[in-house]
């Protein structure tokens, strides 16, 4: 008797501790964390809880080598918080601008291509990782991006401080 009260506590115990110290899933996120601006104008988006799992996976899979937590390790100074993204040139702190990058990089003052030497789908040969993601990936990814800010806040792009 006293052994089947413990293995109720136990299960009980667990149950309420999934219930309380569970990580956020995409199904989860309301819908203002979720709405993300689509381009320049100003225009909102509101993301799928699919597209922010699928976002996650691809951006881990792809992209998390070099920019995990939103930091750039080839140069610190400029991160993806939605600051750094706002001050290039042009702006890229919206899906459209993030998309088109991925797909055709270039320096911070938008002056000259780098290509060959950041992954996208232009330099898909040069990087393998590139080579299958379609347009919809992008778009997951590029979501995944503008909805870290919200989620996780200033560790976002943060840098050693917090990583």
């Amino acid at each position: 008797m006293l052994k089947n009260k413990m293995w109720q506590l136990l299960a009980l115990t667990t149950v309420i501790l999934e219930i309380f110290l569970s990580p956020v899933y995409a199904i989860e996120l309301d819908e203002n964390t979720r709405t993300v601006t689509l381009e320049e104008s100003g225009n909102t988006v509101l993301l799928t809880p699919e597209q922010v799992k699928r976002g996650k996976r691809l951006f881990n899979n792809s992209c998390a080598q070099c920019h995990n937590g939103g930091i750039t390790k080839t140069n610190p100074n400029i991160g993806l918080e939605l600051e750094s993204l706002s001050l290039a040139t042009p702006p890229r702190d919206n899906l459209n601008a993030l998309i088109d990058y991925m797909k055709n990089p270039t320096s911070y003052d938008g002056a000259n291509s780098i290509a060959e030497l950041h992954p996208s789908i232009k330099s898909a040969e040069i990087f393998p990782k590139m080579r299958n993601l379609t347009d919809e990936d992008l778009f997951a990814i590029a979501g995944h991006i503008l909805i870290q800010p919200k989620i996780v806040a200033e560790k976002w792009g943060g840098g050693k401080i917090y990583y």
